[in-house]
């Protein structure tokens, strides 16, 4: 019988076909007591078996390239991580065998972040999938993961790790739906990055049976089970005509009254910039560098590795726009020679500028490996600092900047409230902002960002978050200066037209979602789109605000 579920949409399109079930397995290794000579060769074995996994986590990173290989670099940093493996020494000393000394460890640590209530509480998915991955690989037994099908499937799981989710067939995973995550998880991110339309935080996502079929709706978050035939082809039907229309799309973007909106690619490096390309991004509005840093956490990558990857995105993109954001290490993304391993809150302690301004020698490097990288191009450099609060932190990076000779133009990037709320201020510093929403929201609402059941406070249509928008827009705009939006919230095409209404200056998006909201850009004036945006903000929750803009721009 026909009925509709709903959690968050956070990949566009549409997925009709077979409910698969991620597989799943018991990977608790037995309690059993080894004999204290046996010690040190358990000890190797579970050496041993972490590093193949790490060895697996950075070949699939690889293999995917773009935003999952950093992501599961990350993650290989995290099975390495030298305090947990000296609690697994330890246990093992006392007499657990080298998969019980791994099972009581990573509990004893997963406890920890469960508990921190911040981005490493978020990691709890990504430390579970590294567990249960060493566990198997000592226990010799497959672990759990994809299902193998011959035929085309939509995958259902509790949650997806991101060494599933980066490497999954998009011919044969036609999509996905997970009862956790959210709009700005791991798993969303690298969705959006495939095409592969997904829906997260979908409350019994897992009870749907085998082999039943769904059509998912990866904007709308809808989940229809067991459609009719008649609403099926419905379906199929509005799909293929969305994806004419995407495919006519082209050119830069802008409103349909002729107001410009540049839409610009988000990327992990150079290995995303075919796709940005082919998508008609119009430049790069978010260049994460972190990835040059994750292939080893022990010392900064030297300026001629740096200059190398700079050179190749900067070349890519002549005479357009590229903002480069310097590293953003701390929280979820840990160095061992920069970020402090003690901190009982390390969200909202030394991570981004903060990080950078402490170990100036890094940030240095970078700066002049960018300055190398750009001499000679006709591109529009322009360079943004992370985690900025307020304008002596802006300052602290314009002054960085001139130092290492930088002819760029210098930003901040606006993720904590006070930034927003004191964006006239930073501007006086730096040339322009850029607000990743992403951040702004999780520290608007105290709301992680990676756990579902706090999917509503991370939406980005929450008109409070809409209002530290409008504030941050309406001060760049007083002054002259841009105002961007590199956030998850650029890529929703709806909503991308409220920034446009708000005075954003500039999307940039993952390069998967640029051609949706090129088209919906087109749709409508900047008349049409700032009277969506005043009635957004005049919602009281995010589901009233969206509902609001929607029936501003169609007339109804």
């Amino acid at each position: 019988m026909e009925a509709m579920l709903r959690g968050v949409g956070v990949s566009h399109g549409v997925a009709i076909g077979p409910v698969r079930h991620m597989g799943t397995a018991v990977l608790e290794p037995p309690a059993t007591q080894i004999p204290s000579d046996e010690a040190p060769h358990e000890q190797a074995r579970a050496q041993a078996a972490v590093d193949a996994v790490a060895a697996d986590l950075i070949a699939r990173g690889n293999l995917a390239g773009g935003e999952a290989q950093a992501v599961l670099e990350a993650q290989a940093l995290m099975a390495q991580d030298p305090e947990l493996m000296a609690d697994v020494s330890r246990r093992i000393t006392v007499g657990s065998s080298a998969e019980r000394g791994i099972y009581d460890a990573f509990a004893a640590y997963r406890a920890l972040l469960a508990a921190a209530g911040d981005y490493l509480a978020g990691r709890v998915a990504d430390l579970d999938d590294v567990r249960n991955r060493i566990v198997a690989r000592l226990l010799g037994v497959p672990m759990p993961g994809v299902p193998d099908s011959d035929e085309p499937y939509v995958l259902f799981a509790h949650d997806l790790a991101p060494a599933d989710t980066a490497l999954l067939d998009p011919t044969l995973v036609l999509g996905f739906v997970t009862e956790e995550g959210g709009p700005t998880s791991h798993s969303a991110i690298l969705a959006r990055a495939l095409g592969v339309p997904a829906v997260v935080a979908l409350p019994g996502a897992t009870e749907v049976a085998e082999g039943t079929v769904v059509a998912v709706d990866g904007s709308s978050g809808e989940v229809l089970v067991d459609p009719a035939q008649e609403k099926q082809e419905e379906l199929r039907q509005k799909a293929a005509e969305r994806r004419a229309a995407l495919a006519a799309s082209s050119g830069p973007g802008r409103t349909s009254d002729g107001h410009r909106v540049p839409l610009l690619a988000n990327i992990g490096g150079p290995a995303d910039l075919p796709a940005a390309l082919a998508a008609g991004a119009e430049g790069v509005g978010l260049f994460r560098t972190e990835f040059l840093f994750l292939d080893d956490s022990a010392q900064a990558p030297s300026e001629e590795k740096q200059y190398e990857a700079y050179r190749k995105v900067l070349e890519a993109f002549p005479e357009s726009r590229v903002v480069v954001r310097v590293l953003d290490a701390g929280a979820d993304k840990p160095l061992d020679f920069l970020t402090p391993a003690d901190e009982p809150n390390p969200a909202l302690g030394v991570r981004g500028l903060r990080t950078l301004l402490e170990h100036p020698e890094v940030l240095s490097g970078q700066l002049r490996a960018l300055a190398k990288a750009a001499e000679g191009l006709p591109v529009h450099l322009e360079v943004m600092a992370p985690m900025v609060a307020d304008r002596q932190d802006a300052r602290a990076f314009a002054e960085a900047c001139r130092e290492a000779g930088l002819q760029a133009k210098f930003g901040a990037m606006v993720e904590i409230p006070s930034a927003a709320l004191r964006a006239r201020s930073i501007l006086q510093e730096v040339e322009f902002v850029s607000l990743g929403t992403n951040d702004l929201a999780q520290y608007t609402f105290a709301a992680d960002r990676q756990v579902g059941a706090l999917a509503r406070l991370q939406d980005p249509w929450q008109p409070a978050l809409l209002d530290l928008i409008a504030v941050s827009a309406e001060a760049a705009q007083a002054l002259g200066k841009s105002c961007g939006v590199c956030g998850e919230a650029a890529s929703d095409p709806l909503l991308a037209c409220v920034l446009a209404g708000l005075g954003v200056t500039s999307l940039s998006m993952g390069t998967a979602s640029i051609p949706y909201v090129r088209t919906a850009l087109a749709k409508y004036t900047l008349a049409q789109c700032r009277r969506a945006a005043a009635a957004a903000r005049a919602a009281d929750n995010a589901a009233d605000a969206r509902a609001a803009a929607h029936q501003v721009l169609s007339g109804e």
